[in-house]
């Protein structure tokens, strides 16, 4: 816990998050981790099989609080499954996203930013800090290109990639934003990025927002604009711990955790 709030300072998440231990001993060895997106029951399940220590999600399981931990519910049977697996449950959610480097940061570079990047809404906690990143393409590509690029770089889900704007219009700045971005299409604008990159996008914000001269908009799935950080997060954890002449083993979850599982069109005549 200690090496994981060196590189993702609790005092860094929103003041409405909640964030650190969920579950678990302190005292409890640790040699296994395994990082997931979300604390849902596939996941415990590969953490039991995988024979995990920990589990590190950016989600958390009780982001509105709760009275009880029961069974009878969902995230009671996580709790309950996990305190008899011995498996402890850590979040980094808004801290991840606001640290440096942090959530947007490796989705800027799995969508081919791999140059100087800026946190676009920057974060009182310090210069470098903020939510989302901004940056340039070595060299400009059409919104097409950019999204093909993007979607190769991103995990696959059903949904794929939503793109707004014209095809041939060139970008080369570009803003992105891991997990839910509306909020923050005012900062992409005014960051003068050609085409802004994040999840969860509403009809009504993009549409007056693209009408409004906006950036090029490209929607992807929330699960997939988080996921790139996994590997990260593990990475730097494994290094920190090194450094203390301490080893552990860790593991990403490839497993798919997206809220949608599928798409239907209506058939061609």
């Amino acid at each position: 816990m200690a090496a994981l709030e060196t590189l993702y300072d609790p005092a860094w998440a929103e003041s409405w998050d909640a964030v650190g231990l969920v579950c678990g001993d302190p005292d409890q060895p640790v040699r296994r981790v395994l990082f997931a997106v979300d604390p849902t029951w596939a996941v415990v399940r590969e953490a039991r099989e995988w024979e995990a220590d920990l589990v590190v999600t950016h989600h958390p399981l009780y982001l509105k609080g709760t009275t009880s931990v029961a069974a009878s519910t969902p995230k009671g049977r996580v709790i309950h499954t996990l305190i008899r697996s011995g498996i402890a449950l850590y979040t980094a959610h808004t801290n991840a996203d606001n640290a440096n480097p942090g959530v947007s940061d490796a989705l800027a570079r799995a969508v081919g930013l791999d140059g100087e990047l800026t946190p676009l809404a920057p974060s009182p906690y310090g210069e470098s800090l903020g939510i989302g990143r901004v940056g340039d393409l070595a060299s400009p590509v059409t919104l097409a290109r950019f999204a093909e690029r993007a979607a190769a770089g991103l995990p696959a889900t059903a949904a794929g990639l939503r793109v707004a704007g014209d095809p041939d219009r060139e970008i080369r700045r570009v803003a992105v934003s891991g997990g839910a971005g509306d909020s923050l299409l005012g900062a992409a604008r005014a960051s003068g990025a050609d085409v802004f990159l994040t999840a969860d996008l509403r009809h009504h914000p993009a549409s007056e927002f693209v009408e409004a001269g906006g950036p090029a908009l490209v929607d992807a799935a929330h699960w997939a604009t988080e996921w790139p950080w996994l590997g990260d997060a593990a990475a730097l954890l494994t290094s920190r711990l090194a450094q203390r002449g301490i080893n552990v083993e860790t593991h990403v979850s490839s497993r798919v955790t997206d809220a949608w599982t599928t798409t239907a069109q209506r058939g061609m005549k």
